[in-house]
């Protein structure tokens, strides 16, 4: 396109009124004046952290539940509330939130807590010193006046699988070194099995309070839905049944709100696109396809080898054959594949692992089947979109270096 040509594209998007009023309301860091569907975790999460309002710690608690089931969104409103009130009394509460997922800002111990130095007005070097030193200025920089600090760590199971357990043995730890202020920690955590992987010491520290965010139901989520657009689209702008089938995708996604919002925001900016006015099913069913697509490409890129290569071996099985495939035929072709790309083979236990590992994140089915007296087995079925699967094929022989 000539550079005059650009121009005019750009003045005649301006032209266009969008559909949207706030998209933000749309977006996963959004906080809603009104938490729907939460009263009895929003109730809970307030009861344990109330006593910061008498300036006692308060249990450390761990968060968990599926993705997009509400726990962060809940506990930004319940900390935004208490930070209200505390600051009206003028009480000295400090809340601090990490994103534990962050590259390059929390994914080491020294980042973490140079990171929450910062949050307390103090610079350190980004690295350099000892990590005894960070704490000791970490604890230096708080410890001057009587407070009660809470860090939420959000994600927090990414920041062990990268740092092992010592980080959170050292964070439990923290009130043993100071004289006047406390520190509480709220962890939250998409791994329903996360705590399993801690030190029984952490976990017991860690674990002293529990909530648990179930998922939405499909009811639930289009009475989110419908508040949500409310504020996000002008009116008139989402065709009637757009919003019950958004739903229902979603619900079938594991009850993930987030997901619901996205293919809400996603089918309004492909409307836009093509200069349409309202968003009717069409929109939503592409919205789906290219969330599905992004989403399968940068979660397969992210994944460690030994996932890349056994997911392979099913892609590559599931495109030829109709019927259900099971475990020991993708561990046959797994094996081969590792001695294409020189990569030790993991056990058929550790695989199958692995196995449990996709159907959790959605990208295969898997179900235990018996075999009688010849043991029992996984029945494997792609969940993967058809579109999508060459795609992902050629990435993972790219990634792999199974491109000829």
């Amino acid at each position: 396109m000539e550079e005059k040509g650009l121009v005019n594209f750009f003045a005649d998007y301006l032209e266009h009124k969008s559909l949207f009023k706030n998209k933000s309301v749309l977006q996963g860091n959004y906080t809603p004046e009104k938490i729907y569907h939460r009263d009895e975790q929003i109730q809970q999460l307030a009861s344990i952290i109330a006593p910061l309002l008498r300036l006692e710690r308060p249990s450390n608690l761990f968060i968990y539940g599926k993705t997009g089931t509400g726990k962060t969104v809940t506990v930004r409103f319940v900390a935004h509330q208490l930070r209200k009130v505390a600051q009206e009394k003028n009480i000295p509460v400090k809340i601090v939130y990490v994103n534990c997922k962050l590259k390059k800002i929390v994914d080491t111990e020294y980042r973490l807590i140079a990171q929450l130095i910062r949050e307390f007005g103090k610079t350190i070097p980004p690295t350099g010193l000892p990590t005894d030193e960070v704490y000791n200025i970490f604890y230096s920089t708080i410890d001057t006046v009587k407070q009660v600090i809470v860090i939420i760590l959000d994600e927090i199971d990414q920041l062990v699988e990268k740092n092992g357990n010592d980080i959170m043995y050292n964070l439990t730890r923290m009130n043993s070194e100071l004289k006047h202020a406390q520190v509480a920690l709220i962890g939250i955590s998409n791994d329903l099995n996360f705590t399993n992987m801690l030190d029984p010491r952490v976990r017991s520290s860690l674990s002293e309070e529990e909530i648990i965010f179930p998922p939405y139901n499909a009811v639930q989520l289009q009475e989110i839905l419908v508040q949500r657009c409310r504020d996000a689209f002008h009116e008139n702008t989402v065709e009637e049944g757009v919003l019950e089938k958004c739903a229902a995708f979603a619900a079938r996604e594991h009850g993930d709100v987030r997901r619901a919002l996205e293919l809400i925001r996603v089918a309004g900016e492909l409307v836009e696109r093509e200069h349409a006015s309202r968003i009717s099913l069409k929109y939503l069913d592409q919205a789906e396809e290219k969330i599905e697509k992004d989403t399968m490409v940068d979660a397969v890129k992210g994944q460690p080898r030994q996932f890349q290569l056994t997911l392979y071996s099913i892609l590559s099985i599931g495109v030829q054959k109709k019927e259900a495939i099971f475990t020991g035929e993708i561990y046959d072709v797994y094996t081969q594949l590792c001695g294409k790309t020189g990569m030790r083979p993991l056990t058929q236990r550790r695989v199958s692992d692995i196995i449990a590992e996709m159907d959790m994140l959605g990208m295969i089915t898997a179900k235990v089947i018996s075999k009688g007296r010849y043991g029992r087995t996984r029945e494997i079925g792609l969940a993967i979109s058809p579109d999508v699967c060459p795609n992902i094929l050629n990435i993972l022989e790219e990634e792999l270096g199974l491109v000829s």
